[in-house]
C-alpha cells in the first residue's frame, strides 16, 4: 500500500502543475541560437579590391612612432631622397673643405690666369691624369689662350700638396685628389690641376668653389636658427596670449611683409662699417637675413598653437601651475615640431639667395672671404663671362642647392603629417 501511496503522489503533483500552467509541447520550444561570432568569421578586407589610399597599413606599421612614420614616407619620395644625398654631399664638402679641395684658399699661378677647365682622364698606363696646357698670348690681339704642350700631368687620391690647418686647428698637407707629385718638373715648372678653370688671379675656382660652401651654406643654417628662435618666441606668445597683444603682434608681421626684402636689405648692409672683420661681417648679414625672414615662421606657429592651446593635456599643464614658456616649448610647440622643420628648411633657398645678392653686389661679404656670391663678383663683365664661361660655376651650385632644398622640404611636407591620405 505504501509504495502505491508513493507513486500516486508524483502523479497528484504534475496534475496540480498542469492545471495551473500551460506546458508547450517539446517540438516548439525555442532552440537557444549560437552568438556570431561562434559560428563565423568576420569577412576579410581584400587589398586588390580597395583603393590604395584606403589599404589598411601593416601590423608591423602600427607600432611606429611619429618620427619612424614620417621617415617612412619620406623614404617613397625618390626625388626628396636624391635632394637629401646632394645636399650631404654639399655640406660634407663645406666641412671637409681644406682636405677635399686640391690646392688652399689664396693658392694661385699667375702664369694660369683663366686657364680653362682641366678634366681628368684615365688610362691603364698612366692612371689619373690631365693634359698639360701652357699659356700663349696672340701677338695681334694681345689675348691669352692655351695649348696643349703633350705632357701629361699624373693625378691621384689622398695625395700631398699644398700644406694647411684643418679647421685653423690641425696642420695636415694631404688632399683628397690632386696632382700626384707637385715636385716633379716638367720643362721647368711644375704640372697643375684647374677641375673647373681659374679665375683672374690664377686661383682654382673649383677650390673656391669648397671654401664657399662651407660660408654660404654655413650662413643659411645660422640664420635660419635665428629666424626659429624670433618666429616660435614671437608667433608662440602672439597664439597663446591672443587678444591685444595677438593683434598687435600680426599687425606688426603684416607692416613687415608689406616691406620689399631685397631693397630693405641693402639698406641695412649698407650701413654696416666697411672695417669689420670677416667673422663680424658674417654674423652681421645673418641678423639682417633673419629680420625679415621670421615672419612667416611667426604666423604657422600661431595658427598651430590656437588649435592646441586649448587641448585637454595643454589645460591640465596650466592647472599644474606650469609656467606660461613651459607649455609653450615643452607642450605646445613639441607637437606640431615636423611642420616646424619643413617651413625652415623651405626658408634656407632664401637665404642663401640673400646673401648671394648682397656678396655680388658689394654690400655683403668681402675678400679675402670666399663666399658663392663673392666669386660671382668677378662676373660684373659681361665681357669677361663671354670670353670665360666657366666663372658662372658658382651659379651652378646655387641652383643645384637651392633645388635640393626645395625638393628636400617638398617631400618633408608631404611626410610632416603620416596619417593623412593622399
Amino acid at each position: 500500500m505504501r509504495k502505491a501511496h508513493e507513486l500516486e503522489a508524483p502523479e497528484e503533483a504534475k496534475a496540480e502543475f498542469d492545471s495551473t500552467h500551460i506546458r508547450l509541447p517539446d517540438d516548439l520550444l525555442p532552440i537557444a541560437a549560437e552568438l556570431p561570432h561562434e559560428h563565423q568569421a568576420p569577412p576579410e578586407l581584400v587589398e586588390e579590391h580597395l583603393p590604395s589610399a584606403e589599404v589598411p597599413e601593416k601590423s608591423s606599421a602600427a607600432t611606429l612612432s611619429q618620427w619612424q612614420l614620417i621617415a617612412l614616407r619620406f623614404s617613397r619620395h625618390s626625388l626628396a631622397v636624391a635632394s637629401l644625398f646632394i645636399l650631404m654631399l654639399l655640406y660634407s664638402l663645406a666641412i671637409f673643405a681644406e682636405f677635399a679641395a686640391p690646392y688652399t684658399r689664396g693658392w694661385g699661378d699667375v702664369e694660369k690666369i683663366y686657364c680653362p677647365p682641366q678634366l681628368p682622364k684615365f688610362s691603364f698606363a698612366n692612371g689619373f691624369y690631365t693634359n698639360r696646357i701652357e699659356r700663349q698670348i696672340d701677338p695681334i690681339t694681345q689675348k691669352n689662350y692655351y695649348t696643349s704642350t703633350g705632357d701629361i700631368v699624373p693625378l691621384g687620391f689622398f695625395v700631398k700638396g699644398e700644406p694647411y690647418e684643418f679647421w685653423g686647428l690641425i696642420p695636415m698637407d694631404r688632399h683628397f685628389f690632386g696632382v700626384r707629385d707637385t715636385s716633379a718638373l716638367t720643362n721647368g715648372k711644375p704640372g697643375t690641376f684647374f677641375f673647373l678653370g681659374a679665375d683672374k688671379y690664377g686661383r682654382d675656382i673649383y677650390t673656391r668653389l669648397i671654401y664657399g660652401a662651407r660660408v654660404s651654406l654655413s650662413i643659411g643654417v645660422v640664420a635660419i636658427i635665428a629666424t626659429f628662435l624670433l618666429g616660435a618666441t614671437i608667433g608662440g606668445i602672439s597664439g597663446y596670449v591672443g587678444g591685444g597683444t595677438d593683434t598687435f603682434i600680426q599687425r606688426v608681421i603684416e607692416v613687415i611683409n608689406s616691406f620689399p626684402h631685397l631693397p630693405l636689405w641693402l639698406a641695412f648692409a649698407a650701413v654696416l662699417p666697411s672695417d669689420w672683420s670677416p667673422i663680424q661681417t658674417y654674423f652681421a648679414i645673418t641678423i639682417v637675413l633673419s629680420l625679415l625672414s621670421w615672419t612667416g615662421l611667426a604666423r604657422v606657429v600661431r595658427g598651430k598653437i590656437l588649435s592646441l592651446r586649448e587641448e585637454d593635456y595643454a589645460v591640465a599643464a596650466r592647472l599644474l601651475g606650469a609656467s606660461h614658456g613651459r607649455i609653450i616649448f615643452r607642450h605646445l610647440l613639441p607637437g606640431f615640431s615636423s611642420h616646424i622643420i619643413v617651413s625652415l628648411s623651405l626658408s634656407v633657398p632664401g637665404m642663401i639667395l640673400g646673401e648671394t645678392a648682397l656678396s655680388f653686389l658689394g654690400l655683403g661679404l668681402r675678400p679675402p672671404v670666399v663666399s658663392w656670391g663673392v666669386m660671382l663678383q668677378d662676373c660684373l663683365n659681361i665681357d669677361v663671362v663671354a670670353n670665360y664661361p666657366w666663372l658662372l660655376m658658382p651659379v651652378v651650385f646655387i641652383v643645384l642647392t637651392v633645388l635640393s632644398f626645395n625638393f628636400f622640404g617638398d617631400g618633408l611636407r608631404d611626410a610632416a603629417d603620416p596619417y593623412a591620405s593622399k
